[in-house]
């Protein structure tokens, strides 16, 4: 690894008032993995963008195999053999898979004409790497964790010498993870040279060769891998020790909802079949599963967004129809939505107003919109959930994930909240934003709101709920208590395996 295969030399990009970054240098060698960690809103997407021509910097350059690269041009950037994997999708809902992956690879002419090797190259990269995806599948149609693959296969589609990964794993089972940095490992050894932002600290260790830390904008640290450790790592991004919470033994109250037999179809599929489940006051329930297999759509439901094509719903004691959004918001469900970006605010949009989106009729009085009332209660978001380089007037698009994520939080937290939905809390999340992210979910359990966690993640699962349900095909299994609960038990349920109550047999769905 002597080669010097990417330089970036003194690189500052300020945002208005906010330094994105400071000063950064870093060196990657041919055949090198260098993972790039710190907070949300540490800079390293900032510092991504530069090298890939999507921000011009301030000051400072970069080198590719001992070339400048000219500042603000993706496509010599693209040229130079560097590929990118985008944390938020760059991809057309209304295009296919192979559209998708072809476009920007090539010229309008010839997009076409070279479909059959195109295809061909696709389902050879899809199954080395274990992301196989339909390559005829519209992209709009597929889950969240799919079209992350396809953005994975987009820029290993491009034959780069230079891979740069921004939460590649974000969305990615843990099998599918392992095989991926399994693969990128290889390429490293043949030559490639990669860097990859995570904040999983155990994918970290096992890939990368070695480790920068960003804090506030600045390089604050560089590690070599076999010298450090995940508590280190962890103190270095946040500036203080970071422990995530707890969860306290709890009695569950009173039943507050109850679905029974819920079946929903949508576009000629059964996304969901005959699905039974109900949640308690003070209680977690936690929804374990591939991404893909109807988490979605279960979200979607309980959030008035989808209606159910079967099935009753009681909700505090009574029956009740389809839910509506507005049903949801005067029942006080709140909702923690799967994809932020799409689903949980408006980026154009100004913080305050992404904070009322759901309430404007509280903020609103003759018609019109309360401006001083929504950016008061967008202040109150912002202090009491720690919302970083948040002004009620900055448009939300210009927070991290992380930052986003506790402003979503904060707006359906500050209001009564009687059940929770968390679809993927803390996907894309560092340490510190995990803890927090965590400690309101379990302090909504003890103020006795009901919650109801989606994820693929099963430490989290494990960490916060109280019974755990797989669901596999758009079926849920019978629940399990988390205290008789293993990961060899939830992978085997998350593989469509589990034991009836009544069996000690296994049956698959």
């Amino acid at each position: 690894m002597s080669e010097t295969a990417l330089e970036l030399t003194g690189v500052s990009k300020k945002f208005g008032n906010n330094l994105a970054n400071d000063d950064i240098s870093l060196t990657l060698k041919k055949g090198e993995i260098i993972a790039l960690l710190g907070e949300n809103g540490a800079g390293k997407t900032t510092l991504m963008n530069i090298l890939f021509g999507h921000y011009v910097p301030d000051s400072g350059h970069v080198t590719v195999m001992g070339k400048k690269l000219p500042p603000g041009k993706p496509r010599a950037a693209i040229a130079a053999g560097i590929g990118m994997v985008h944390q938020h999708f760059s991809l057309a809902p209304n295009l296919t898979v192979l559209e998708n992956v072809m476009t920007g690879t090539q010229s309008i002419w010839s997009l076409f004409s070279n479909i059959t090797a195109a295809r061909q190259k696709l389902m050879t990269i899809s199954k080395r790497f274990g992301l196989l995806v339909d390559p005829d599948a519209r992209l709009g149609d597929l889950s969240v964790g799919e079209q992350q693959r396809v953005e994975i296969l987009k820029a290993l589609f491009n034959d780069a010498q230079i891979l740069v990964l921004d939460e590649p794993t974000a969305v990615l089972t843990n099998i599918e993870a392992e095989r991926m940095f399994s693969t990128l490992k290889d390429m490293a050894r043949q030559g490639l040279s990669l860097i990859f932002i995570s904040h999983k600290l155990d994918e970290v260790m096992a890939t990368a060769d070695r480790i920068m830390v960003l804090r506030g904008g600045k390089s604050v640290a560089e590690r070599e891998t076999s010298a450090t450790n995940k508590a280190e790592l962890a103190e270095l991004m946040v500036g203080r020790e970071v422990k995530r919470p707890v969860r306290d033994a709890s009695m569950p109250g009173n039943c507050v909802l109850n679905a029974s037999d819920w079946s929903m179809r949508a576009d000629g599929v059964d996304r969901l079949k005959s699905v039974n489940f109900h949640m308690n006051e003070g209680e977690v329930l936690g929804i374990i599963g591939v991404s893909g297999n109807g988490q979605s759509a279960l979200a979607q439901l309980l959030s008035g967004i989808s209606k159910r094509s079967s099935g009753t719903l009681e909700l505090f004691g009574e029956q009740v129809g389809n839910l509506t959004v507005s049903d949801t918001v005067k029942a006080g469900i709140a909702r923690i939505p799967e994809d932020r970006n799409h689903e949980g605010v408006i980026g154009d949009m100004a913080i305050w107003e992404n904070a009322i989106l759901e309430r404007l009729s509280e903020y609103s009085k003759n018609g019109l919109v309360d401006r001083k009332a929504g950016m008061a209660f967008a202040d109150d978001i912002i202090a009491n959930f720690d919302v970083r380089g948040a002004t009620p007037t900055r448009r939300i698009a210009m927070l991290s994930g992380g930052n986003m994520q506790k402003l979503i939080l904060g707006r359906n937290l500050m209001k009564p909240t009687k059940i929770l939905l968390a679809s993927q809390p803390a996907r894309g999340l560092d340490e510190g934003a995990v803890a927090a992210v965590h400690e309101r979910i379990l302090d909504a359990r003890r103020n006795g709101a009901a919650v109801l966690l989606i994820s693929e993640d099963l430490d989290e699962v494990m960490a916060l709920a109280d019974r755990i349900q797989a669901i596999v095909g758009g079926r849920l299994s019978p629940p399990v208590d988390v205290k008789t609960a293993n990961a060899r038990m939830l992978g085997l349920m998350m593989a469509g395996e589990w034991n009836t109550p009544n069996s000690e047999s296994n049956y698959a769905v």
